[in-house]
């Protein structure tokens, strides 16, 4: 899984959305948008480039602590990935 912050230093996380997104060996991992940005825009061109889920950070860490566990436990622990036993 790659978390994916939309307000990068030196790059648009837009930008590299897609370009994960265009690559035959990197598209199939999931991306999670890990953002600030609550716009409309923003969440609807993470969508049109192929994010696999949209979250936005917690102000309070104790809460961005927690929401990582989550996260962490939904794609490692419940989500069925098809490269698990097979895909290389």
């Amino acid at each position: 899984m790659i978390l994916l912050d939309l307000q990068l230093p030196k790059l648009d996380g837009q930008e590299v959305l897609k370009e994960i997104k265009k690559s035959e060996k990197l598209k199939i991992i999931p991306v999670v948008v890990l953002t600030t940005s609550e716009t409309e825009a923003d969440i609807k061109e993470a969508y049109r480039n192929y994010t696999n889920s949209y979250l936005l950070k917690p102000i309070d860490f104790d809460e961005f602590k927690k929401m990582i566990e989550h996260v962490g436990f939904y794609w490692f622990i419940w989500n069925r990935h098809p490269w698990r036993d097979d895909c290389e």
